[in-house]
């Protein structure tokens, strides 16, 4: 009889056993039929209460996006009984709180259940999080994808035919759009403005603030200052915009080319030197004439002119070129001089080829660290009677 009556003891705690765990897979099903967070969170809540019968539970912790209770729950009460959901790093995500009716203690099925479900509920809530992380970084992908495909849209779409001459740039960013600016502008008296700048960092913030450097240089170029007046202009509007665009202080240095007379001017404001290299193998540098655009006010700049005769070649370009690094090594400007002056092709579009082929294979295959641009001049045709008359002049 004894013996009877054990067996069926063992055969009630089976089947209490199966229904416990029915019960849990079922609260595991509805727990994971939804990848939105507060869906999730909901439903745990709903199978608290009206599954165990309990008075009231509630979720708490600080990236909860708002108070999500179900039924009443006293959180100061004693009888209150914490669960909390970890994720898979064991960093805690949340507390579920639960309120067992008539402030009694939760039965040990109770509490084997809701520590089954809050399991169920750590992993689910991590999935809902997770998600909303990835449709979040694909929007922002999305976004970035659209800016760079804008970005690229407003470097020269066409280039100007110069006669004797061959132009060309070529720029690629570090990340998806960056802060090197290019521009090359056709005046209406026949000279052409050209424009290499850098501003502060990198990412989406430079980017922003070179689209508005393009701006404020192109309505600058627009009334015919001179080009001392223009980096004078920009400089002083730069720094008026207020503290965050002065810490995108923005390198530039623009240029000025006549193809009839051959004259060359610049303007360097703070940014790497730009390279004359001429057909005698003489090399002039184009250094700063003041302080980079928008870092102190009132500043004022000066420009230089020189000859470029036929067989010279100009370079201009950003840090991004010469920082370019292989382990601890940088590329430096002095190999990028040497690889420039060193290149024979005379066509613009070739001489950057080689220059970029120089860092990548200095590089081998390392990651991009910066945006890099560069433009060449080169001068390709008869030299102009003027040549002899441009050397070393200064405007200020």
């Amino acid at each position: 009889m004894a013996a009877e009556v054990q067996l069926t003891d063992q055969t009630i705690d089976l089947q209490q056993q199966v229904a416990r765990l029915q019960a849990l897979l079922e609260a595991s099903r509805q727990v994971h039929s939804t990848i939105h967070e507060e869906d999730v969170l909901r439903s745990v809540l709903r199978l608290v209460v009206r599954e165990l019968e309990m008075a009231g539970a509630t979720f708490t912790g600080p990236e909860l996006s708002q108070d999500l209770t179900y039924g009443s729950v006293d959180a100061e009460a004693g009888t209150a009984q914490r669960f909390p959901l970890y994720d898979r790093d064991g960093q805690r995500m949340a507390d579920l709180l639960v309120m067992p009716p008539d402030g009694r203690t939760l039965t040990l099925y109770e509490s084997d259940f809701l520590e089954g479900l809050t399991l169920q509920a750590s992993v689910a809530l991590e999935n809902a999080r997770n998600h909303k992380r990835n449709v979040e970084f694909a929007r922002v992908q999305q976004d970035l994808d659209a800016a760079r495909s804008i970005q690229r849209s407003l470097l020269p779409q066409r280039l100007p035919d110069i006669s004797g001459y061959s132009l060309g740039f070529k720029s690629k960013t570090c990340y998806e759009v960056g802060g090197d600016y290019l521009d090359i502008v056709e005046m209406p008296d026949g000279t052409i403005l050209l424009v290499v700048a850098d501003v502060a960092g990198k990412g989406l913030a430079s980017a922003i603030v070179s689209v508005s450097f393009r701006s404020a240089f192109r309505a600058a170029a627009s009334t015919g200052l001179a080009l001392h007046e223009i980096a004078t202009r920009m400089n002083q509007s730069h720094w008026e915009e207020g503290d965050e665009t002065r810490r995108r202080y923005v390198t530039a240095i623009f240029a000025r080319l006549d193809p009839k007379t051959g004259e060359l001017e610049a303007v360097n404001a703070g940014h790497n030197p730009g390279y004359v290299l001429r057909p005698d193998g003489s090399l002039s540098q184009l250094d700063a004439a003041g302080t980079p655009l928008g870092l102190l006010p009132g500043m004022s700049y000066s420009s230089e002119r020189c000859a470029f005769p036929s067989g010279s070649r100009l370079l201009l370009y950003t840090d991004g070129l010469t920082e370019a690094f292989c382990g601890d090594e940088e590329f430096g400007s002095e190999q990028l001089i040497d690889h420039f002056s060193r290149c024979q092709p005379q066509m613009a579009d070739a001489i950057l080829d080689t220059l970029w082929r120089a860092i990548e294979d200095f590089c081998k295959g390392g990651p991009q660290s910066d945006d890099m641009t560069a433009l060449v001049l080169s001068r390709i045709g008869e030299p102009c009677t003027a040549d002899s008359d441009l050397v070393g002049e200064k405007a200020a």
